[in-house]
């Protein structure tokens, strides 16, 4: 059974920046981690997504240039750096797997999900 646990989550002010964790195991999922995240009130957005074995990423136009991807294989860990915090990035992070590499972000496709990490990020 594949599980993902997210940390790193926590609360900042605007312009700050936060370094989220997902650590995976169980099986052979990792081809693509993705992270998402959901406002509240809001639909759940995709924010960046990476290709474990070509290293490719892409990203959500909200957050390029702001958020980078990144993993370490060895830790079996995928890293979302959040730089330059804005309030409306507040929402619960959640990072998801599934086998096959597509650069988009349509949750739908995503087989695992992790539990979410909280980001609160004040003006």
């Amino acid at each position: 059974q594949v599980q993902l646990v997210e940390s790193g989550g926590g609360s900042v002010q605007a312009g700050g920046s936060l370094k989220l964790s997902c650590t995976a195991s169980g099986g052979a999922y990792r081809n693509n981690i993705a992270w998402f995240r959901r406002a509240p009130g809001k639909e759940r957005e995709g924010v960046a997504a990476i290709y474990i074995f070509g290293g490719n990423t892409y990203y959500a136009d909200s957050v390029k240039g702001r958020f980078t991807i990144s993993q370490d294989n060895a830790r079996n860990t995928v890293y979302l750096q959040m730089n330059s915090l804005k309030p409306e990035d507040t929402a619960v992070y959640y990072c998801a797997a599934r086998t096959i590499w597509v650069p988009d972000l349509d949750a739908t496709a995503y087989n695992y999900w992790g539990q979410g990490t909280q980001v609160t990020v004040s003006s």
